[in-house]
């Protein structure tokens, strides 16, 4: 179901990616949490992650009809994520050796000098990266009607989205996101990646919590809680895009260079 050209996220990781595009597959788009090849892109309705924190003005180019959603977060929020996430990522976003996409690999060390300084999850390097990144985002679309910036902690915060892409705020399956997100048998296969605190702690870590609707409008689902990053893959349903996705052109990607 097409609602909008396309939704492009330029934001950083760790800034509620995961939270925005289940929201919007459960208005019906079609969503593609990274995308890597062109017919990915083609398919989606909406893309967030990886290329579009590096490439946005590329894209931009490519779709000049497209919208763009720009997520912050609190820096102290930001970095402790930040760093846990790259403590995950780092040995597969090696240029040789790492077994991460391309793509990735070109849009990480793009925008957080991995292969630049001693160590790329350093707090002050970390900080710098934000900052520089979100600066270059704002001052990019300054005064542009088909961008948004957006903290998903923020009373309302999904219904100014959704109300920027021209989508109903009436949205009773958005409250079913709890029950369809995971399973009681995808609960338990999910890897050790928070502590062995108890069964009942480790699901509410894993699973994320219904919209609510506040004074303010809808707020977004709490994904990806605690210390567990929860894979997009963890999430069913029938919009996701494959961000591998092949085409006419088979898995190929977008010609331009950063």
């Amino acid at each position: 179901m097409q609602h909008i050209s396309l939704s492009i996220n330029p934001s950083n990781p760790c800034t509620g990616t995961t939270s925005v595009s289940v929201a919007l597959l459960e208005q019906g788009l079609k969503v593609a949490h990274m995308a890597f090849t062109k017919q990915a892109f083609m398919l989606a309705d909406a893309i967030s992650d990886v290329p579009c924190f590096s490439d946005y003005r590329q894209l931009d180019g490519l779709f000049p009809q497209a919208k763009f959603v720009y997520l912050e977060r609190d820096m102290a929020k930001w970095v402790p994520s930040m760093q846990m996430l790259l403590g995950k990522m780092l040995p597969h976003l090696e240029a040789k050796s790492g077994r991460f996409h391309p793509i990735m690999k070109r849009s990480f060390r793009h925008t957080f000098a991995i292969d630049k300084v001693t160590d790329p999850a350093d707090e002050a390097h970390l900080i710098a990266c934000y900052q520089r990144h979100q600066n270059e985002v704002l001052a990019y679309f300054h005064g542009r009607e088909d961008f948004i910036s957006l903290n998903i902690s923020h009373a309302g915060s999904l219904s100014r989205l959704l109300q920027f892409l021209g989508l109903t705020t009436d949205c009773p399956t958005l409250g079913q996101v709890t029950d369809r997100a995971f399973s009681d048998s995808q609960i338990k296969s999910v890897p050790n990646q928070i502590s062995q605190e108890g069964t009942s702690q480790e699901k509410a870590a894993v699973q994320p919590q219904p919209v609510n609707t506040s004074e303010h409008g809808l707020d977004f689902p709490k994904l990806n809680a605690g210390t567990h990053v929860a894979a997009w893959h963890e999430y069913k349903h029938p919009n996701k895009v494959n961000s591998n996705s092949a085409g006419p052109q088979s898995r190929k990607f977008f010609d331009y260079t950063l």
